[in-house]
């Protein structure tokens, strides 16, 4: 499918670069050996659950053992300072994607339409300025160059995917509490929103499971435009350590 979809259309602002070979050879060959930043901390600084821990652990000591070079460092970008600068700029595009989608239905803006979430999500978007708007786009490119200098001297970056093990069904309930679901979204997502904004390709690997056997995932993000490495790397974890038959029992 990337193979399929890669590129810009004509008249693109801006795009990724292209890759240097198509992206079903990449998996097809192991991957040079990459210099990989393992990080036990998330973005936030704070302490990983412990099954996040040792699924982080594992798999830099699986990497190591595949002939990587495995070092702590850390980007140290602000995830604290970047979340408000990332929530305007996704509450923005849901009020436009919101407003188009009830234009098209010839209908008023109605909350009954979306999750409570949503709403409250549509109605701080409406409120957010073109200053404040441009303001959120230059902190995200400023982390972005920040990412992009660090990775310079890191092919990869290794951490959790997520801030805990998979919660209870509801436990993300978009109907509920707003400001119930808006802490725990961000408490739980602290790793994955920073590559959204700095534009880092990124995967989330199937490498950890509990004793009860739900899965935690292992993030590695790469540079700007190289997928093709990514891509190498998860053939090569799947090779030493497979999981396609890690089923849930039904």
């Amino acid at each position: 499918m990337l193979d399929c979809t890669a590129g810009p259309e004509p008249g693109d602002p801006y795009f990724a670069p292209a890759s240097e070979q198509p992206f079903l050879e990449a998996v097809a060959r192991p991957p040079r050996q990459l210099r990989i930043a393992l990080m036990l901390k998330d973005h936030r600084g704070a302490k990983l659950h412990p099954e996040c821990l040792a699924a982080v652990q594992n798999a830099a000591k699986l990497c190591a053992n595949l002939g990587h070079i495995v070092e702590e460092a850390d980007p140290e970008l602000d995830m604290v300072a970047l979340r408000p600068m990332n929530a305007r700029i996704s509450a923005a595009n849901t009020a436009r994607a919101c407003n188009m989608r009830w234009k098209a239905l010839a209908r008023e803006p109605n909350p009954d339409d979306i999750e409570a979430v949503t709403w409250a999500v549509y109605q701080r978007g409406m409120r957010v300025s073109g200053v404040e708007y441009i303001e959120a786009i230059a902190a995200a490119h400023a982390a972005g160059r920040k990412m992009g200098k660090f990775l310079t001297s890191h092919d990869i970056i290794l951490s959790t995917t997520l801030a805990g093990p998979p919660p209870k069904l509801g436990y993300f309930d978009q109907n509920g509490d707003v400001q119930a679901f808006n802490q725990r979204v961000t408490e739980y997502l602290s790793v994955t929103p920073l590559h959204n904004a700095t534009g880092t390709p990124a995967m989330s690997v199937p490498l950890h499971w509990t004793a009860d056997g739900l899965p935690v995932g292992v993030h590695f993000a790469g540079r700007y435009g190289e997928e093709a490495t990514l891509l190498a790397l998860a053939a090569q974890l799947e090779t030493a350590q497979p999981w396609f038959d890690r089923v849930p029992a039904l």
